[in-house]
């Protein structure tokens, strides 16, 4: 031993300079036979013997058959895969010294024995045919291990592609997967109280899939090529859609929480970047297997990290095709472009809208294309699922306007734009839009009277409340051409409710007010603007007479209904009652009761048959 290390100066450097950096040493080497030749493995020697080496690698041989001349070669091995360490396993191989071959080395045993040429031709059973059978027989029957090979083969490349490692450990970790979906399929089988078989129900966030977890480690080049061989043989999308949100949080967690919640976002590296591009590449196409708060995290990280264009329009298609599940929230996207922009991505928005659009208007084409009478109605109906999610869009989108308008920064043809990106048919009250630019008129005072008329274009007046119209029709933002039509409007209404009520001739209101629309409802294009501008204050003043006329008939109306009412119950005759309430209910003189508010109007002549019975009464 001391003649080893004083007449082998090289092999005891090695050794002290080894076991200064790594744990293993040279005590497994021949010490009794000098060493005649000494390996480089980046940075570390080796002083070891020609013979076990050039019985089973054929690169040293090759190498010593080149410095024969020499006593002592000295050889340097330029990117060995695996370094130091895994040289030293395939040394003592040749040394014929036992070690173990686990998951954890033997993608470096294959590579390596790759590298030195330790093949069946230089000798039996060598390293590696005995590294490819243990990958083989053992590591491809277990996923786990597949995984960790993999996890293994990411500094290997592109040599362990070439081996074909890093395919047999993916089929084998598809293959793996979809057993175990099968099996857990097959668990949860169970017979019925009749006697059918039927799958029972799984629990709500419980997951069958453990792997998911696993898959976690790998790099996202290997995590890609995993997720697109699960995809191709068949594994549940929902298994995918979890394993891509387990990996997200994981690798995005420094970047943003996909929850809408901002992290940190300094030291943000191309590497995030990647990540979110693999993800949206990678989501199935069936819906909803994934969150929709997950899509609007990853199109807030896509905004955040500057993503590719169709990695952001591919997130925009998939958002807007279940867009009726989004909250508020949700759409608060936020705008990274520069100061003078609005606080949250409007475009976005928008985009995400017209997809929305055009997916229902396709689908409704394929409703029509497939009805049984062509008629294209059904599709329309307010019951229907389409018209159900264009009314939760609807107040969607117009609580998101209310939320923005206020912004100084946001044009008018963005608001308009999207305000009118859904049909005309999805909004069938108005007042959430009517909320939504009254606050942009108030926080935007200097917009002239020409955009006011462009906003106020986009309101249906039809469609208001009876308390959004009373307060449109005192709206001082609102141009005043709305505000005669909102009057207008509010004025018909009135003589409805007055004419199903008391439908006399004698009580009508006057012939000029049943041709107002006549009247008022154009101005004369050779009238001037000053002229005009006074016609329209003249019938706004008139609008406003004649409401609180018409308001203050419908109260007298409505006490001398409470009257009559009061002088029948207190009317002794039993039967003079009960024949007296059949007539009421033939005459229905004011039609207030909500089973003859649209009968048709009674005679005259029932009219005052009736006005003398009240008068007996009392």
């Amino acid at each position: 031993m001391d003649y080893h290390h004083h007449h082998h100066p090289p092999q005891s450097q090695l050794t002290q300079a080894k076991s200064s950096r790594q744990r293993y040493n040279n005590e497994w080497i021949f010490r009794d036979v000098p060493s005649d030749i000494t390996i480089e493995v980046n940075g570390a020697t080796f002083a070891l013997h020609k013979f076990p080496l050039v019985s089973r690698c054929g690169r040293i041989r090759k190498l010593v058959a080149d410095h024969r001349d020499n006593a002592v070669s000295k050889v340097e091995l330029l990117s060995l895969p695996g370094g130091a360490e895994t040289f030293e396993l395939a040394a003592k191989f040749c040394y014929g010294i036992n070690f173990e071959i686990t998951s954890l080395n033997v993608a470096q045993l294959c590579c390596v024995s790759d590298y030195l040429e330790m093949t069946e031709k230089f000798s039996i059973h060598n390293l590696g045919s005995r590294a490819n059978e243990y990958l083989d027989t053992v590591v491809t029957k277990n996923l786990e291990m597949s995984v960790e090979v993999l996890k293994q083969s990411e500094n290997l490349l592109p040599l362990a592609d070439d081996l074909k490692i890093i395919t047999r450990c993916i089929d084998a970790i598809a293959s793996k997967a979809c057993v175990e979906q099968i099996a857990s399929s097959f668990s949860r089988l169970e017979y019925s109280s009749s006697g059918r078989l039927h799958m029972s129900r799984q629990v709500k966030g419980e997951s069958t899939d453990w792997w998911i977890k696993d898959l976690s480690v790998l790099r996202v080049d290997m995590y890609q090529r995993v997720m697109s061989a699960m995809k191709c043989r068949g594994v549940r999308p929902e298994s995918i859609g979890e394993s891509l949100m387990s990996y997200a949080e994981k690798e995005l967690a420094g970047l943003y929480n996909l929850n809408g919640k901002k992290t940190d976002a300094r030291g943000v590296s191309g590497h995030e970047r990647v990540v979110v591009e693999t993800i949206v590449s990678l989501l199935p196409v069936e819906k909803p297997v994934v969150p929709l708060s997950f899509l609007f995290g990853l199109l807030r990280a896509v905004v955040m990290l500057g993503c590719t264009g169709a990695c952001r329009l591919d997130l925009e298609r998939r958002i807007g095709s279940q867009l009726d599940l989004a909250t508020l929230d949700d759409l608060l996207i936020p705008s990274l472009r520069h100061e003078d922009d609005t606080l949250f991505d409007v475009d976005a928005v928008h985009r995400i809208l017209v997809n929305f659009s055009q997916q229902d208007d396709s689908d409704d084409d394929m409703e029509d294309g497939d009805g049984g009478d062509g008629s294209g109605f059904e599709s329309d109906g307010p019951d229907s699922p389409s018209q159900t999610s264009l009314v939760k869009v609807s107040r969607l989108v117009d609580s998101y306007l209310a939320e923005i308008a206020p912004e100084m920064n946001l044009k008018l043809s963005k608001f308009i734009a999207v305000a009118d990106s859904l049909p005309a048919h999805a909004r069938t009250v108005h007042d959430g839009l009517y909320r939504s630019i009254d606050v942009y008129l108030k926080a935007h005072q200097n917009l002239s009277e020409c955009d006011k008329k462009k906003l106020c274009k986009l309101i249906d007046f039809h469609k208001l409340s009876p308390e959004a119209g009373a307060h449109a029709a005192q709206n001082e933002r609102l141009p005043l051409q709305s505000i005669v039509q909102v009057l207008y409007i509010e004025q018909l209404r009135l003589r409805n409710v007055l004419f199903c009520n008391y439908p006399d001739d004698s009580q009508k209101p006057p012939p000029n007010f049943q041709s107002w629309r006549i009247n008022s409802g154009g101005l004369s294009a050779a009238m001037s603007p000053k002229d005009n501008y006074a016609s329209l204050r003249r019938e706004n003043r008139e609008l406003k007479l004649e409401l609180t006329r018409l308001r203050m008939r419908l109260n007298e109306f409505e006490k001398e209904h409470v009257c009559m009412k009061r002088s029948m119950e207190k009317s002794s005759s039993h039967n003079f009652m009960s024949s007296f309430s059949k007539k009421i209910s033939k005459l229905n003189l004011f039609g207030l009761s909500s089973s003859s508010r649209g009968s048709s109007s009674p005679s005259r002549h029932s009219q005052r048959t009736e006005s003398k019975v009240t008068v007996r009464t009392e």
